[in-house]
């Protein structure tokens, strides 16, 4: 998640005018009053959406009333763990998988296995699956709200210039040996301050005009999962041992550290910017000329496509040796808190926000929420198509079974907290590749602590 998605400045939370109420408030059915359910999520992106979709929740459901409660990422978390410990958490909640397994090994959060089978709610309408919001218990315990993975976005002139097309961007490839097509590109693609090319004689790292790629050096996460994370699974490396409840992350497995042995050269060879070298968004870098190519996530694809005065291009992100992909994404999951005094309420907004009307609503209201039903995912697509902005190639990620969930795993917060500044010390050359032994064991213990 920007991390995941998490990182995202709530820049528009000032337009969610909803505020915290206690999970208590509002009247019973016992009373003649409408309950109040009350939902919480850290994205303003998601809060607005689903707002569109209270007006016929409400109106199907008179007795129910729906208040969305939008709070920085900052504070997010902190307030719903303070909310466990009180009494007064949110009926129900967006939530990251990085804290399943400790929400759940809480007792915090409700199965939702009971609901599922009584509502005869079809499981395989969500196109990005359901297995990774089950807790060791093998119980359901949220459903995926909607999905995101990586993606190529690249301006237009620049690469013409250079000689390339469309075509040639999206038949791009990757590999742990060398960096594939995709390497060689990049390095075309920068150009130094008297014109020369990076793949040129002359060429100097110290002058460089225009990078090929923004800067992929990620360290907000244990494993790269926005940035160079997403390429390692195309060409088949894992770092974590297995999908579900990892004992160990392979940091020193030969094929990763090769792998973030390139992310690092880039870098240092002046064919992407250095870490922090720049304060703005890769986004604005690719609309100033700065970068010809940057990797990023699907949600910043209207982003992208808004940028003024410059013609942006979205690919794949590079297959691997085998031409396949196999693209980690990640999925906000829908919960209900278990101390919920309105379960069945919560669970009829949560059944409806799951459901392929409210999904519609909310993806083609706001073009950043890519839906986890297919079916709602291609009227997003065919809305952006109308539009003029190309949205196939997510639609194609969507139905080409190239999809892959992100690792669901032990103690995510400590690993997160452990890892960064290791990942960070090694980007800027202040580590060797000796640290990723070291890490290797850390994420051992780490990943049986059950916490």
């Amino acid at each position: 998640m920007k991390r995941t998605r998490l990182t995202r400045a709530a820049a528009m939370a000032a337009a969610v005018l909803a505020t915290l109420a206690g999970c208590s408030s509002g009247g019973s059915g016992d009373s003649g009053e409408a309950t109040t359910v009350n939902w919480w999520t850290w994205s303003p992106d998601q809060a607005i959406a689903y707002q569109q979709c209270i007006p016929a929740f409400e109106k199907a459901n008179p007795d129910i009333k729906v208040k969305i409660t939008n709070y920085n990422v900052s504070d997010y978390f902190t307030k719903l763990t303070a909310g466990f410990v009180s009494g007064d958490a949110p009926d129900g909640f967006m939530n990251s998988v990085t804290f399943l397994q400790s929400y759940a090994g809480q007792g915090q959060l409700l199965a939702l296995d009971d609901y599922i089978k009584k509502d005869g709610l079809d499981l395989g309408q969500y196109a990005i699956g359901t297995e990774g919001w089950k807790y060791k218990d093998g119980k359901q315990y949220a459903l995926p709200m909607d999905w995101a993975t990586g993606a190529l976005y690249y301006n237009k002139d620049v690469l013409a210039k250079a000689g390339y097309t469309d075509k040639d961007v999206a038949a791009l490839n990757w590999t742990s040996d060398g960096g594939g097509s995709f390497w060689k590109m990049i390095k075309h693609l920068t150009v130094d301050a008297a014109g020369k090319r990076g793949d040129q004689p002359g060429f100097r790292a110290d002058t460089v005009k225009t990078y090929g790629l923004g800067n992929i050096e990620s360290t907000g996460d244990p494993f790269g999962q926005n940035a160079w994370g997403w390429l390692l699974p195309n060409d088949g490396i894992n770092i974590p041992d297995k999908q579900q409840w990892a004992t160990v992350f392979n940091y020193n497995d030969p094929n990763v550290v090769k792998s973030v042995q390139l992310v690092r050269a880039l870098a240092n060879d002046g064919f992407t910017p250095k870490l922090n070298q720049f304060t703005t968004a890769n986004s604005q870098q690719l609309g100033s000329g700065k970068v010809a190519m940057a990797v990023g996530g699907t949600w910043e694809a209207a982003t992208y496509a808004a940028l003024k005065n410059t013609k942006i291009g979205t690919a794949p992100l590079p297959a691997g040796t085998s031409g396949k992909r196999a693209l980690m994404t990640n999925a906000n999951g829908n919960n209900i808190w278990a101390g919920s005094k309105h379960p069945d309420e919560t669970w009829t907004w949560v059944k409806y926000q799951e459901s392929e009307a409210c999904q519609t609503t909310a993806a083609t209201y706001n073009a950043s929420l890519f839906p986890s039903i297919a079916t709602s995912m291609k009227a997003l697509s065919d809305q952006q198509t109308a539009k003029g902005v190309d949205f196939s190639v997510f639609n194609n990620y969507l139905t080409s079974g190239e999809l892959v969930p992100c690792p669901v795993y032990n103690n995510g917060a400590a690993l997160t907290t452990a890892m960064i500044p290791q990942f960070e010390s090694y980007f800027t050359n202040k580590s060797d590749e000796s640290i990723f032994a070291k890490m290797q064991e850390q994420s051992r213990t780490l990943l049986a602590e059950d916490k």
